[in-house]
């Protein structure tokens, strides 16, 4: 009896996104030794605990695919690419990376939907709701480099910043859970 409870299509494009989620969590490995090398623990703290999140991700993709009888196939990745310039471009690149992987997990929505398979679906709402935390994290990170200074800030707001991110949850507060006790 055949218990396979995944299409061939969902299994490969679930296949390749545990691949993007693996390759992402590089992508924050790079950036924090970047980040780490110009001296900026907390910042680099924070990406390699942004990278590991990452890692679980694609394992939650290659867990799924299983778990339906499915087969995901680890593909090998490519360079994570070039170092940040300066912190500007690093946090830039980090919202980028995030609206990006939105995208893809979209598609992935779009297609379990016309598949009508509804587990697949409901799968995918977990990224939904993950990726809209991402991008609001990294928006925050854009904002708080732009309220120490940009790349003027002074070297005291760059350190206070550095401390700040090291201390700073990974996850964002979303909008949608606001209340008036809890704004």
């Amino acid at each position: 009896m055949d218990t396979k409870r995944i299409s061939a299509n969902l299994e490969n494009a679930m296949s390749a996104q545990m691949n993007v989620e693996d390759l992402q969590s590089h992508v924050y490995l790079s950036y924090g030794i970047w980040a780490a090398d110009q001296g900026y623990g907390g910042i680099a703290n924070f990406l390699f605990r942004h990278a590991q999140e990452e890692r679980d991700h694609a394992i939650k993709f290659m867990s799924y695919i299983l778990n339906r009888g499915g087969k995901p196939k680890v593909e090998a990745l490519p360079a994570p690419g070039e170092d940040p310039k300066n912190l500007t471009d690093c946090f830039n690149l980090v919202f980028k990376h995030e609206v990006d992987n939105t995208e893809k997990i979209y598609a992935l929505v779009d297609m379990a939907m016309a598949e009508k398979d509804w587990a697949s679906y409901n799968f995918l709402q977990w990224f939904v709701k993950e990726q809209i935390e991402e991008e609001t994290l990294a928006m925050n990170l854009i904002d708080k480099l732009k309220i120490a200074g940009g790349d003027q800030a002074t070297d005291e707001s760059l350190f206070n910043l550095d401390k700040t991110l090291e201390k700073m949850p990974d996850d964002a507060d979303l909008a949608r859970d606001a209340t008036a006790e809890n704004p």
